[in-house]
């Protein structure tokens, strides 16, 4: 009787697994998606003379906005008007959190970089490591919030 037990649980927890898996991967694509759109406005910024604290702030708002419309549908499956107490205030939290992370460490590291006077192609590129680096760091950390606090299961109507 425990067998079958255990049999049941464990054929119940590898699909759940593998929707987790799922999710990260789609979580993931939309992500870089974002970061393809948050890169043309970061680099346009840049290129044009602008400071890496304007250039990171509007580039990570485009990704923002692109990340949520895609992902609340495509990863999560919500459809409909977003409830904005359940689903919005607490997705700009957590994205804001992230972004905020990776606005201070670009706007770090181009103020780091400023006073070597490298020739600004290079100011350019090492800028833009830094911004995709830090969204690197925190993608793992808001796809959990994200999944567990507004998204998934925790909030599910």
């Amino acid at each position: 009787m425990t067998t079958v037990t255990g049999d049941v649980r464990q054929r119940t927890a590898e699909p759940t697994r593998r929707r987790g898996w799922a999710r990260l991967g789609r979580a993931a694509a939309t992500s870089v998606a974002a970061t393809v759109v948050s890169q043309v406005v970061l680099l346009a910024v840049l290129a044009t003379g602008g400071a890496a604290v304007l250039a990171s702030t509007l580039a990570w708002a485009a990704g923002a906005v692109l990340n949520f419309v895609i992902t609340r549908r495509w990863v999560w499956g919500r459809t409909g008007r977003p409830r904005v107490r359940r689903e919005l205030l607490p997705y700009l939290a957590v994205i804001g959190l992230g972004g905020l992370a990776s606005i201070g460490l670009t706007t770090l590291s181009g103020s780091l970089l400023t006073p070597l006077n490298l020739p600004h192609v290079w100011w350019v590129v090492l800028v833009d490591g830094a911004y995709v680096a830090s969204y690197a760091l925190v993608f793992v950390v808001k796809f959990t919030l994200l999944d567990q606090l507004v998204f998934g299961r925790a909030t599910t109507p």
